[in-house]
């Protein structure tokens, strides 16, 4: 852009700014044209879009459901939590009251470290768990991020409008609402398609191709109509899922761990075939 289209183009910003916006729509499309102008880059412009519609988000649009919940009893033994642990990756876990519906607490699992070792404490699980946080699904985003903030909160258990438990929210989800996808523990190199966890356990890619995760987990799935695993997940669902949801396919679990507005990104994968 040269120097004449770019004095144009600002008094057009300052035209815009000195009025108000008919309308969501209009804004946004006046930020992708400065976009396309390179005013603004890709990333900062994706980040306003957010913001925007962040606003108008609550957290039943975001929550992950009851359903795909990882939770622990509060009569659960130490090595069974810790093999949950493990096996799930994550460092919040719900804590399950004698009544299924009921969260008691959440467990960090650092507050499991005093417990190893020869001179570990007595365990009692109520003992640890901290207080749980509970919003309604109605709940606007920006408002829980602002007691996220001030309460130094990083998850909340979401109940519906008779106070029954229907999902968990936490900060991370509602950061990535903002500014995008957030490194965790399910990330993997840029030059691999997928990582093992375990024999059975697999983080993958959605666009790993299909013969690539063939020839990793020895499966047989077919190439005629879709190129990559994720394409095969998402017909099998008949929509594009959200994150948490599961499905089965030819004896392996995929469950959907990052997928945006267009496409699946990052799928956790369950081998259910059995072992020789």
């Amino acid at each position: 852009m040269n120097k004449k289209e770019a004095i144009s183009w600002l008094k057009r910003l300052k035209k815009f700014l000195q009025g108000e916006p008919k309308n969501k729509e209009e804004l946004i499309k006046f930020l992708r044209d400065a976009q396309i102008r390179a005013l603004i880059n890709a990333e900062t412009l994706a980040m306003i879009e957010g913001v925007i519609l962040f606003s108008q988000m609550k957290v039943r649009d975001i929550m992950l459901p009851k359903q795909q919940m990882t939770c622990i009893e509060h009569d659960a033994h130490l090595l069974e939590i810790i093999n949950i642990i493990t096996q799930s990756g994550h460092s919040r876990f719900p804590v399950m009251g004698e009544n299924k519906n009921e969260v008691v607490g959440i467990l960090h699992a650092k507050d499991l470290l005093c417990f190893h070792g020869d001179d570990n404490p007595p365990f009692d699980l109520l003992d640890i768990v901290r207080q749980a946080v509970f919003v309604p699904e109605s709940k606007r985003l920006d408002i829980l991020l602002a007691d996220f903030r001030r309460n130094r909160n990083h998850m909340a258990i979401v109940v519906d409008e008779y106070g029954a438990v229907s999902g968990f929210v936490t900060l991370e989800d509602i950061i990535e609402q903002i500014i995008g996808d957030i490194e965790d523990e399910f990330d993997i190199d840029e030059e691999t398609y997928i990582k093992a966890h375990k024999d059975t356990h697999y983080i993958i890619k959605a666009h790993t191709p299909i013969e690539e995760f063939n020839e990793q987990l020895q499966a047989n799935f077919s190439n005629e109509s879709y190129d990559t695993i994720g394409g095969i997940v998402m017909n099998n669902f008949g929509y594009l899922p959200k994150r948490g949801e599961v499905i089965t396919i030819d004896q392996f679990e995929f469950k959907i761990i990052n997928a945006d507005a267009r496409r699946i990104k990052l799928l956790e994968c369950f081998d259910l075939r059995p072992k020789n």
